[in-house]
């Protein structure tokens, strides 16, 4: 295979997806080789285009980052020459994804059952709020809504704080990720069977589905998870401590690691010390532990307590503020985790990889984002075989 094409080569995605969760999916498809082709509004196009940060000359930074290795095309799917369009896009996709709140696909005449209609083998990934069924299920869902309906903010922060949402948006992350695994797994399927799949995936269902342990304890004891800020309900010591310069994370999960970590205190009685003999033991105590480990801790520099306990065979790592993050040799440097591109209307910009690296193929960026309605002429003409002055024609009338 030739070292530029991706996992997904010959595989067509029609994109109508706006803002992030959806987006993400896409983008992910696309920088493993997949055609994925932006369907926008030609009036504005993907409300991302107009989300902050910007650079000098008004352009999203948002935008780029969600949607390069997409090619662009504009349809207003309002009106009733360019849903015909979309329909005979269809018959040349093998995915359609979208982001719409459920309900606005078949209102436009475009829901799944039209579309298995004109191409029985189309995969049809939908992500909302709530997914495509159930009370709920026709509310607006945003990432911030995701989180705290789906347990996360209950848990997140200090111990008497307030409900926190995650940094990042974890929902919208959490439901593209999944989209982008309910899309694969029906291409799969169709390869065996030649059957297409409608694929919904909720923002909600996504979180509720990644706090695991933390819903085990409630179906188990009975108990509600409170807010315990950086440690971890299963294991101690776990946790964020104070270093001299910063934080620094400290995972001694089990015995063998938390013996490692007095020895390198140069504590080892507290190996034996009863009130912190076994996990159960330490996680009971853990704040007596937290101030004799923080001691320790606070005497030295991130990178020294890091290369300490690495060096020994304990896990530990620096709570890496941004500026770090985007400078760290493993990181940046061996995974090429934020790799340069040149974008139209801004130039070189480093922009935040997709994490799958793979032996035989690349995923990886593969063009800029697109402007809007770039690719018109280009894919119209190809898959449709519109010629500049139908396409052209098709401007003027406000079609795309």
């Amino acid at each position: 295979m030739d070292d530029n094409k991706g996992l997904l080569e010959g595989v067509t995605i029609l994109d109508l997806s706006r803002v992030l969760a959806a987006p993400y999916c896409g983008m992910i498809l696309a920088e493993m080789g997949a055609r994925v082709i932006k369907v926008e509004n030609p009036k504005g196009g993907d409300d991302s285009r107009n989300m902050g940060p910007f650079f000098p000359n008004g352009v999203s930074a948002y935008f780029i980052n969600m949607n390069r290795s997409k090619e662009g095309i504009t349809l207003n799917l309002k009106d009733p020459e360019a849903k015909k369009i979309f329909l005979e896009l269809v018959k040349h996709a093998d995915v359609v994804i979208e982001n719409y709140r459920p309900g606005t696909m078949e209102k436009l005449g475009l829901g799944y059952d039209v579309l298995k209609e004109v191409n029985p083998s189309i995969i049809y990934g939908a992500c909302s709020g709530f997914g495509h069924t159930g009370p709920y299920s026709k509310r607006a869902g945003y990432d911030i809504v995701a989180q705290a309906m789906g347990g996360l903010m209950s848990t997140t922060g200090w111990a008497g704080g307030d409900p926190t949402r995650s940094g990042t948006p974890m929902g919208d992350v959490l439901g593209g990720l999944n989209l982008a695994i309910g899309v694969l797994a029906a291409l799969v399927n169709r390869e065996k069977t030649g059957k297409g799949e409608k694929v919904d995936i909720a923002l909600v269902d996504s979180v509720a589905s990644a706090m695991e342990n933390i819903t085990m304890i409630y179906q188990t004891e009975g108990r509600v998870p409170r807010r315990i800020g950086n440690r971890y309900e299963s294991t101690y010591p776990y946790d964020s401590f104070n270093a001299s310069d910063g934080f620094v994370i400290i995972a001694a999960g089990n015995n063998k690691l938390y013996k490692i970590l007095c020895d390198v205190m140069g504590k080892p009685e507290l190996v034996d010390d009863p009130r912190f003999a076994e996990v159960r033991d330490r996680v009971k105590n853990h704040e007596e532990l937290f101030e004799i480990v923080n001691e320790w801790t606070k005497q030295y520099k991130i990178d020294e307590i890091v290369k300490m306990l690495n060096d020994a065979g304990c896990p530990s790592s620096p709570v890496n503020t941004i500026d770090r993050l985007v400078k760290d040799p493993q990181i940046a440097g061996a995974r090429g985790m934020f790799p340069e591109i040149d974008q139209p209307g801004v130039g070189k910009m480093h922009i935040t990889a997709t994490p799958q690296k793979l032996t035989r193929t690349k995923s990886c960026t593969r063009k800029p984002a697109p402007l809007l309605g770039e690719d018109n002429l280009k894919i119209f003409g190809e898959m449709l075989g519109y010629d500049e002055a139908k396409v052209a024609e098709l401007k003027e009338k406000g079609v795309i």
